[in-house]
């Protein structure tokens, strides 16, 4: 089969090589799956820079979800078949003809998905899920505040808040991705690059805060956002954007930038920090993953998650789809066909 190889860290365009490699074979409680298409994550880009420590080393296969059709399956697999459209995790091993899938991480979906909404169900949505419906639980009325909201996850959390009837807050980095999020009913838009979103947020609220907060940005931000908490509030981090296109002054400075804390700040504050890495999940609570990722699906089936699709590209144009992602320019999710 043909897969897109990382053979070099850096530039997309010399990044990856189109070779030829061996069919993988699957073991217990495995899929195999003729891939659709595979979708872009921003952990693909830290991975392509060398920032990812989950990823293998090189020359390796990334790719953390693809939309495609069940070929083989394990004897002790009975919630699919062969033959069946679906959406599936993966622990690496996407950007791929075929790829060897866990089978709590694979649903079915109907043939009427489109193929970049399908493969935004599993990293995004069911991150976005996890983080706030079972790590945070969400509540009518609770203040959210959204960073990175244009993007893929941000969208799928800005959904489920509005589902919750949450009076959702949202950061972007151009008044492009502003109007995009006023217009997906988000309360209070805020362009990040022109606005100190942790002032601005105190001046919305009239000095009381936000509840929840969802980070993917990391550094300076979590400290800001921390601050920005009202008493009970949560601060979700599940990635750390900043420091990607940064010397290593400035992803030394990024990382200092988190700040330090004690738990007694958080006993007195009554205030938290949660980590959230979706496949620590995966490889550690598959049945949590496969809860996820079935309501994800009911909530997709019901209209409440519409997944926004950014651009998809052809394999031969998967350099150009890795520049796209990391320029901050897109919106939702970015997708790669075979």
């Amino acid at each position: 089969m043909k897969a897109a190889v990382l053979v070099r860290k850096g530039d997309p365009a010399k990044a990856f090589e189109i070779r030829e490699v061996p069919t993988p074979k699957i073991k217990e409680s495995e899929v195999l799956i003729k891939v659709e298409g595979f979708g872009l994550n921003f952990a693909d880009v830290m991975a392509r820079q060398g920032l990812y420590a989950d990823a293998p080393p090189m020359p390796s296969i990334l790719g953390y979800d693809v939309t495609g059709l069940v070929t083989e399956v394990a004897p002790d697999v009975t919630h699919l078949k062969v033959g069946d459209r679906v959406t599936a995790m993966t622990r690496f091993g996407g950007y791929a003809e075929y790829v060897a899938a866990m089978a709590m991480g694979t649903a079915k979906i109907a043939d009427s998905v489109p193929v970049g909404e399908a493969t935004a169900l599993t990293t995004q949505y069911c991150t976005a899920y996890y983080a706030a419906a079972e790590v945070i639980n969400l509540h009518e009325g609770d203040r959210v505040l959204i960073h990175s909201a244009a993007g893929g996850v941000g969208t799928a959390l800005l959904q489920y808040a509005k589902y919750k009837n949450c009076e959702i807050f949202a950061t972007a980095g151009s008044e492009a991705k502003v109007k995009f999020l006023t217009e997906s009913g988000v309360h209070h838009a805020i362009n990040y690059s022109t606005t100190d979103f942790e002032k601005e947020v105190f001046r919305l609220t009239n000095g009381q805060g936000v509840d929840v907060i969802f980070d993917a940005v990391g550094g300076s931000s979590v400290k800001k956002g921390f601050r920005s908490l009202a008493p009970g509030g949560r601060i979700v981090c599940y990635g750390a954007s900043g420091i990607s296109d940064k010397n290593i002054f400035g992803k030394i400075s990024t990382l200092l930038g988190f700040g330090f804390y004690h738990p007694l700040q958080f006993m007195t504050s009554s205030k938290a920090i949660i980590g959230v890495n979706m496949l620590r999940i995966a490889d550690n609570k598959p049945t949590t993953l496969k809860r996820c990722l079935d309501n994800v699906v009911k909530l997709y089936e019901q209209g409440v998650f519409k997944p926004v699709v950014g651009k998809v590209y052809p394999i031969s144009q998967l350099g150009e789809a890795h520049s796209f992602l990391e320029s901050r320019r897109s919106s939702g999710k970015i997708t790669v066909t075979w």
